[in-house]
C-alpha cells in the first residue's frame, strides 16, 4: 500500500526570513542555490511508499519544479490548499501533507513514518519527536517543547490522513492549525480537566488519543518518530544560518 503526498508551499515570505532573504515566497528560498522545497521534493519524490504528489503553491514555483510535478494553485489559507490538492487527487490512498520548509528531510525518515502510520488501524496521523533525539542531531536548533507523561516532544511539520477524515475535520482545521506552535492552545480544546493534566506533565499520549478521536469523530495516532529532521522546519534566521552550515551542497 502507498500514500499520496501534498507539499505545502503557498507562504509568502513575510516573517522572520525576510530580514535575511528578499524573495517573495519561503518555499524559493535558496540554500547553498537550491529552492528549499526542492529538498523537500527530493525526499518526497525518492520516498518508497509515495504514489502522487501534488504541490500547491503560488504561479512562480511553476519554473523551479520538475516538469511531471503538478502545480495545484494556492489560496489564501493551508485548510484552503489543502482542500484544492484533494481535487487533483484520486483520493483512494491516504494522503500525506508536508510543509515545504522542512529541508532536512530525507526519504528513509518519510518511510519510516509511513510505514508506522500504515501498520495502524487510525484515520489520522502526527508526529512527535522526543526532545533527546532532537537535540541529540539538532543541539543548535531552538524548538518548542510540551512535556507529557512519556517524555518531552516537539511536534513535526506533517501529518497524514484519510481523504474521509480531512473533510470531515475542516470545521476545526484552521483553528488547529494557527495553534500548530502552541501545543498548550490545542490541549485547551479537548476540555478543562484536560488542561489541568497538562500544566502538571500526567497527561499521556492515548489520553490525547482517545479525547481528539472523540471531538473529531475520527480516529487519531500519535507517532513517535526518531527522526528530527521531520519537525526541523526553518522559520527565523538561525535556522536558515543552520541549514547553510548543516546540508551538505549538492
Amino acid at each position: 500500500m502507498k500514500v499520496d503526498a501534498v507539499i505545502l508551499a503557498g507562504a509568502p515570505n513575510t516573517g522572520r526570513l525576510k530580514d535575511v532573504n528578499s524573495e517573495e515566497w519561503e518555499a524559493s528560498i535558496s540554500i547553498h542555490g537550491k529552492p528549499m522545497i526542492n529538498y523537500v521534493l527530493d525526499a518526497v519524490q525518492g520516498a518508497q511508499k509515495v504514489e502522487k504528489i501534488v504541490v500547491v503553491g503560488p504561479a512562480e514555483l511553476k519554473s523551479i519544479l520538475p516538469a511531471d510535478i503538478p502545480l495545484v494553485l494556492a489560496g489564501d489559507s493551508i485548510t484552503e490548499n489543502i482542500f484544492r490538492s484533494l481535487d487533483a487527487l484520486e483520493q483512494k490512498n491516504k494522503i500525506m501533507v508536508v510543509t515545504s520548509d522542512i529541508p532536512f528531510i530525507h526519504a528513509e525518515a518519510l518511510d519510516d513514518f509511513i510505514l508506522r502510520c500504515l501498520e495502524l488501524d487510525s484515520d489520522i496521523f502526527y508526529p512527535l519527536i522526543s526532545k533527546e533525539a532532537n537535540e541529540q542531531v539538532y543541539p543548535k536548533n531552538i524548538r518548542t517543547y510540551f512535556t507529557l507523561k512519556e517524555g518531552t516532544f516537539t511536534g513535526g511539520n506533517i501529518i497524514m490522513a484519510t481523504p474521509a477524515a480531512i473533510h470531515g475535520s475542516r470545521w476545526i482545521m484552521d483553528q488547529v492549525i494557527s495553534e500548530r506552535k502552541r501545543p498548550w492552545k490545542i490541549i485547551k480544546m479537548l476540555g478543562f480537566m484536560f488542561i489541568l493534566k497538562f500544566i502538571t506533565k500526567q497527561l499521556s499520549l492515548r489520553e490525547i488519543e482517545m479525547r481528539a478521536s472523540e471531538v473529531l469523530g475520527y480516529s487519531g495516532t500519535l507517532i513517535i518518530s526518531p527522526y528530527p529532521e521531520l519537525g526541523t522546519d526553518i522559520d527565523k534566521p538561525s535556522d536558515l544560518a543552520l541549514a547553510e552550515q548543516m546540508i551538505t551542497p549538492a
